[in-house]
């Protein structure tokens, strides 16, 4: 079966997989999780707030014998439309506490204040004025009714275990997709709750965020090693199907990066660049896509995931920075 099939599937004793869909996007589905509560319900993560999501979800909850008014609290990992939006709408009708990780603050303010030009200053820092241009015309094609998805959570989660009737969840803060990236583990019932932080096929994005921080892949390594430091838990992904080793995957993430930092410094090794220019000489996606023939959303990652890296690589001392015009050039050591 494949795992974006609609329905409710129990995962564990008390903890059922519900797959939402998404609209035009690459990833089709994001799998929310209900957590059986006394007689209530805790949904890790929620969904987009579109009428598809809230149908399919308010199915699979009937199928439970539940209700959206059984949902005492949304456990959110990360701010990113498909995972909080629908959490926020809900919220609206049914008074639901919706908990969100500290560290997204500062994307959210800048949400909030209406600021949709986060990722334009650096775009151009990175060399990539050609895209910067098209990509505002992308962001001021944005609605106000999506932006208005968005609102302060309840509770801000930082690093703690929240107590549930029958089971605790440690809230472990997970930089790096954001930087206020979060993930739930079950210790006693060896389950890992986690977001876009561990993906079973694919690797998340980097930094995407209105407000960057200095280092997103040191970041994200880092937490990928505190994921790693746990015993080896069952992988509840955001986004593909269940699998047993969150180890095994967390290995295969910190090999991945590995290969992509030496093919970077590579790239640049062959000639001095911007991260625009350096991200050009990169293959892409696990089918080694052009980057030119990638669309605009993807260009404007793939150049942010480039500059990700090449920070990395000047941390460690194997390549130079230069400002020239207030662009970044990067050359090797």
């Amino acid at each position: 079966m494949e795992w974006t099939e609609p329905g409710t599937f129990e995962v564990a004793p008390g903890v059922h997989r519900i797959p939402l869909p998404l609209p035009n996007d690459g990833l089709h589905t994001v799998n929310v999780y209900a957590i059986e509560d006394g007689d209530g319900l805790v949904l890790v993560d929620a969904g987009w707030a579109l009428e598809d999501g809230e149908r399919a979800l308010e199915a699979a909850l009937g199928a439970l014998g539940r209700d959206f008014g059984d949902i005492r609290r949304f456990l959110v990992t990360h701010l990113h439309r498909d995972h909080y939006t629908l959490a926020v709408a809900l919220r609206r009708r049914f008074g639901t506490r919706v908990a969100l990780g500290l560290g997204e603050q500062p994307s959210l303010r800048r949400i909030l204040s209406r600021t949709r030009d986060g990722q334009l200053s650096n775009l151009l820092s990175w060399g990539g004025g050609e895209l910067a241009a098209r990509w505002r015309k992308a962001v001021e094609a944005v609605g106000e009714a999506e932006l208005r998805d968005y609102e302060e959570p309840d509770e801000w989660l930082t690093e703690t275990d929240l107590g549930l009737e029958k089971r605790v969840l440690r809230v472990l803060p997970t930089p790096g997709h954001t930087r206020g990236h979060v993930v739930f583990v079950d210790v006693e019932s060896s389950l890992l709750f986690a977001g876009d932080h561990v993906l079973p096929h694919i690797t998340p994005s980097i930094g995407f965020e209105p407000a960057r921080p200095e280092l997103p892949l040191g970041d994200y390594l880092d937490s990928l090693r505190l994921v790693r430091s746990y015993p080896d838990l069952r992988l509840l992904p955001a986004h593909g199907p269940v699998t047993e080793s969150s180890h095994a995957r967390v290995d295969e993430l910190l090999a991945h990066h590995e290969q992509r930092l030496e093919a970077t410094l590579d790239a640049v090794r062959s000639g001095t660049g911007t991260a625009f220019e350096t991200a050009r000489k990169l293959g892409w996606t696990r089918r080694d896509r052009r980057f030119d023939d990638l669309d605009l959303f993807n260009r404007v990652l793939a150049t942010g995931e480039t500059a990700a890296h090449l920070d990395v690589l000047v941390r460690r001392g194997l390549v130079a920075v230069a400002v020239v015009d207030g662009v970044d050039v990067y050359s090797a050591r």
